[in-house]
C-alpha cells in the first residue's frame, strides 16, 4: 500500500505543467477560441503569497495574471480552482507544524468575492481570518461575501 501524498508534496509535483493548449471545439462554445492555460500548482501557489496584508484576489484575477504570463487567451478555471485549493491545504499542514511563513489562502476569493468553504476550516475559518485583516464579510442566502471586495483587489 502506498503512502499518501502530503498537501506540500501535491504542491510540488508540477505534473508537466504549465502547459498551453488549444481550445478545442467542444470547449470554445464556452470559452471562445486560442488558447487556454494549464498552470502548475506552485505557480497558483506563487500568486496567492503575492497578496499582501489587507488585499484580496480572485481565482478570475489568477487566472488571468497567469494566461498573460504564459501568453495564453485564458487560464484554466478547474485546475487553477483546484491548485488554490492545495495551496491552501499545503499551508494549513504547514501551519499546524509551526510554520509562519505560509501561503495566505484566505486573501484569495470565488467569483464576486465569495469565501472558498472548501478552504480548510470552511467558510467560517476563511470569515475569521478575514475579519482580522479588517474586511466585512456578509451572508448572502448560503454563501459568505466580502463587502467591497473590488475596493481590496491587489494588482499583480
Amino acid at each position: 500500500m502506498s503512502k499518501r501524498k502530503s498537501w506540500s508534496e501535491k504542491l510540488q509535483d508540477n505534473k508537466n505543467l504549465p502547459r498551453v493548449e488549444r481550445i478545442t471545439d467542444k470547449m470554445s462554445k464556452r470559452w471562445g477560441t486560442g488558447t487556454v492555460l494549464i498552470p502548475a500548482p506552485m505557480e497558483v501557489d506563487e500568486m496567492m503569497r503575492k497578496v499582501p496584508e489587507g488585499k484580496l484576489i480572485t481565482i478570475n484575477e489568477i487566472r488571468s495574471a497567469l494566461a498573460r504570463k504564459h501568453k495564453a487567451s485564458i487560464g484554466c478555471p478547474m485546475t487553477t480552482g483546484i491548485f488554490a485549493w492545495v495551496a491552501a491545504n499545503a499551508a494549513e499542514e504547514l501551519s499546524q507544524k509551526g510554520e509562519e511563513n505560509i501561503t495566505p489562502y484566505w486573501r484569495t476569493l470565488k467569483t464576486g468575492g465569495v469565501i472558498n468553504p472548501k478552504y480548510p476550516g470552511g467558510a467560517a475559518r476563511q470569515k475569521e481570518l478575514l475579519e482580522k485583516e479588517g474586511h466585512k464579510v456578509i451572508q448572502k442566502g448560503k454563501k459568505h461575501v466580502v463587502v467591497d471586495y473590488i475596493k481590496s483587489l491587489a494588482q499583480l
